[in-house]
């Protein structure tokens, strides 16, 4: 069986193909290396494709996790944000944010304002409370964290995107964060 026809291909904006390939192909080599799998970047059309190495790459899903690594480099995230995706437990996660601004560039800056906070403060809280990794580039919000913690972080910011005020999304991470202490202070209190 030829595991050469196993490929993916991602589109790239030109403006984030340097992120991609790295600093003398540094970042290019290692997600080949840590994902076992071939990767051609074309700096014309921004075409990224992804191929396997031989048959370990199928059973690694290297194809998968060099895609999802190129993906999420490719939405803003540095590339060692990107590689927390090589865990099993680590996931991306993408919101459009021109869903909830629709077509006026006004109200995407807005949105995109308010997720960031001033000088970040916004962002960096959530990432905080959360335990993601978050990016807030061109119309995307990216989340890169545990199931839970990208859950947590998506409702926070649906909430800012529908228009809920700081303060409202912050009682809600402080009521998710209160629930979980108890949760675990619970686990010792189990009578035997």
């Amino acid at each position: 069986m030829s595991y050469e026809g196993v490929f993916k291909t991602v589109k790239v904006s030109k403006d984030r193909i340097g992120s991609i390939v790295g600093k003398n192909g540094k970042v290019k080599a290692e997600i080949e290396s840590r994902c076992n799998a071939y990767v051609d970047v074309d700096g014309e059309t921004g075409d990224v494709s992804i191929r396997m190495k031989n048959q370990d790459s199928l059973t690694q899903s290297g194809v998968f996790k060099a895609s999802e690594i190129v993906l999420a480099i490719s939405k803003g995230f540095s590339p060692e944000r990107a590689f927390r995706l090589l865990s099993d437990e680590c996931i991306l996660q993408l919101v459009d944010l021109r869903e909830y601004s629709g077509k006026s560039l006004n109200s995407l800056d807005r949105i995109k304002s308010r997720l960031i906070g001033q000088n970040g403060k916004f962002r960096k809280n959530l990432e905080d409370f959360s335990g993601t990794d978050i990016s807030i580039y061109g119309h995307f919000a990216g989340f890169i964290g545990t199931y839970d913690e990208t859950s947590l972080a998506l409702n926070a910011i649906l909430m800012i995107c529908k228009g809920s005020s700081h303060k409202s999304v912050y009682h809600m991470l402080e009521e998710h964060k209160r629930k979980k202490k108890l949760e675990r202070l619970e686990l010792w209190e189990k009578p035997n």
